[in-house]
């Protein structure tokens, strides 16, 4: 009789428990998670799955778990306010740790080498593919969904939807991390400044052709050089026609891994990546997996005479156009500068900055609200040609470890589910503007409000959201790689070495980390070293590496912002 009440109560507490879970959801659907791609009736059913499948778990014991991502707006937005609507809705705890990019690939690196997972889960970037593929230490989503984590795994999570599952599938065609968030990496510019009459005229007179949306480096050049020495200054004010950043610091690798040897055209054709040779310089084997070498010597790019040119750009850009405390400056301390109205045009320009560049009453943002600025596709340097990679995108993607306990991996997995749900994400999206879903992208939200975007909507909603593309599979080790770029480029820099220099040591020291991976084994396609030859012997102008050209320096090429979006809007990537 005892136990017989003892169960009673207990299944009354747990319906008493489901019923405030669904007034809790009721009130997140009512208050925050406004507007949707489902109907609110839609929503709530989709959190009584979320409300049924955490009560298996808290029955095994999980109250709580830790995740961590870096720090962007979408991030802080899961931290602050969906990891509370989740505690609430489902009852478990989340701890979402907001940290550096750096540090989470360190941790990610510690977790790997120790064979034990600091977190339940993690936004790490799908940049890891390749690392995530040959270790074995993360556990293929598709091997998971169809298996151990069936019964946590969302009906309504139409994988089809997402955007970028492409980037964060391995070559034996499986699902390694589910997105959360990407963003583009785009050129960035003073729409109002290029569209002044005086200065279209005088650059004109200059150069011989119209001042526009750059097509190439060069024109990029001159533009940079018009605004900074010619121009000089705009309403009272010193203006720059260029912004970089160059602090020695991890972040300045990504400045480079982030296709910028690609975008001069170091690579060999291919999308999403350049095969055999990527945009890091690798190349790999005729199975296209096995990664034989980054230095010219062996068949590679890195240190090839379009990667050079590449380095050697941007440090010449950086000295002579953009601000003096560019050099001294991170990615996130760099990424506010354009906002604050003395830059006319930025490269190398990451979309995860645009709800910063969107808030009223600063000098890039007109009085109704809507930009004065505009964002394109970044131009091209003198050894890209078409079929190339075009660009980078960022996919930061949920990712779990095989060594984290199953119950704490299942919660941590319906979290990740959660922050990318239909449920929230169209709310998400419109907060930090990292659009994961293509329902949320076509939504009528973003029809309506499209202008204040200054072309983001007109970009994922054309072909180039998937022409621009992550670090592909030819890296086989990202955090052992990775770390090697900004140390490299840094002497650079700082004048040390001379850029050749530089990347002879870049690609001397990711063939030495290869040339360990091989002696060490992987579990999937470890590198094996192509023998060192006479560079010549593979420096041609048929594939990379490129031979150097004779002119690096082609005439200046523009497009009237106008008819570059109408492609967009035609559904053509450029």
């Amino acid at each position: 009789m005892k136990l017989k009440m003892t169960l009673m109560a207990a299944a009354l507490l747990a319906t008493a428990s489901a019923w405030a879970e669904t007034k809790d959801a009721e009130k997140w659907i009512g208050q925050e998670f406004q507007p949707s791609t489902l109907s609110k009736q839609q929503q709530l059913d989709e959190m009584k799955w979320f409300i049924d499948a955490a009560a298996k778990l808290k029955a095994k014991g999980i109250k709580e778990i830790s995740v961590v991502s870096e720090t962007i707006d979408t991030h802080v937005y899961e931290s602050k306010v969906l990891a509370k609507a989740f505690e609430e809705i489902t009852g478990i705890k989340v701890k979402h740790d907001i940290i550096q990019e750096g540090d989470v690939v360190e941790k990610l690196q510690t977790s790997m080498q120790s064979g034990k997972s600091i977190y339940d889960g993690w936004v790490s970037d799908s940049d890891l593919i390749g690392t995530h593929y040959r270790y074995g230490a993360i556990i293929p989503l598709s091997d998971y969904m169809a298996g151990e984590g069936k019964a946590f795994t969302n009906p309504g999570l139409d994988l089809k939807d997402f955007i970028g599952a492409s980037f964060t599938t391995a070559p034996d065609g499986k699902l390694y991390q589910l997105p959360d968030q990407q963003f583009a990496n785009l050129y960035w510019f003073r729409a109002d400044w290029f569209a002044r009459k005086d200065l279209k005229d005088k650059f004109k007179a200059k150069y011989g052709y119209e001042l526009g949306v750059p097509q190439n480096w060069s024109a990029y050049e001159d533009i940079a050089e018009f605004f900074t020495n010619d121009v000089k200054n705009i309403d009272g004010k010193k203006v720059f026609g260029h912004m970089d950043y160059g602090k020695k610091d991890p972040s300045l690798g990504w400045r480079f891994t982030d296709a910028w040897l690609s975008m001069a055209g170091a690579a060999d054709k291919g999308i999403p990546n350049g095969l055999p040779v990527d945009e890091w310089g690798i190349r790999v084997a005729a199975d296209k997996c096995t990664p034989v070498g980054a230095a010219v010597a062996r068949g590679g790019a890195t240190n090839s005479p379009a990667s050079v040119f590449a380095l050697t750009k941007y440090v010449d850009w950086m000295k002579k156009y953009a601000p003096p405390q560019a050099g001294g400056m991170t990615f996130s301390e760099s990424g506010p500068v354009p906002a604050q109205g003395e830059v006319a045009q930025q490269i190398f320009w990451y979309t995860a900055f645009t709800a910063s560049m969107m808030k009223p009453g600063l000098p890039v943002v007109q009085a109704d609200g809507k930009p004065k600025w505009r964002m394109a596709p970044s131009p091209h340097g003198p050894y890209w040609k078409e079929g190339m990679q075009n660009g980078y995108q960022d996919v930061g993607a949920w990712t779990f470890f095989k060594s984290t306990p199953p119950d704490r991996r299942a919660a941590a997995w319906l979290y990740a589910q959660f922050v990318t749900s239909k449920t929230v994400s169209l709310k998400k999206s419109i907060t930090g503007l990292t659009f994961i879903r293509e329902s949320d992208i076509k939504h009528d939200y973003f029809t309506k409000n499209a202008d204040k975007y200054g072309g983001l909507i007109e970009f994922y909603r054309s072909p180039a959201r998937v022409a621009w593309s992550p670090t592909g599979n030819n890296v086989a080790d990202y955090p052992k790689m990775a770390q090697l770029w900004w140390k490299n480029v840094a002497t650079a820099v700082s004048g040390e070495k001379t850029p050749q220099a530089a990347m002879d040591n870049l690609a001397e020291e990711m063939d030495g980390v290869m040339a360990r991976l091989q002696r060490a084994g992987m579990q999937n396609c470890a590198p094996k070293l192509n023998p060192k030859v006479d560079p010549a012997t593979y420096l041609t102008d048929k594939a990379a590496p490129w031979k150097k050209l004779a002119n690096e320096k082609p005439k200046g090429e523009t497009i009237a912002y106008d008819v570059l979006l109408k492609a967009w809007k035609e559904g053509r990537a450029r």
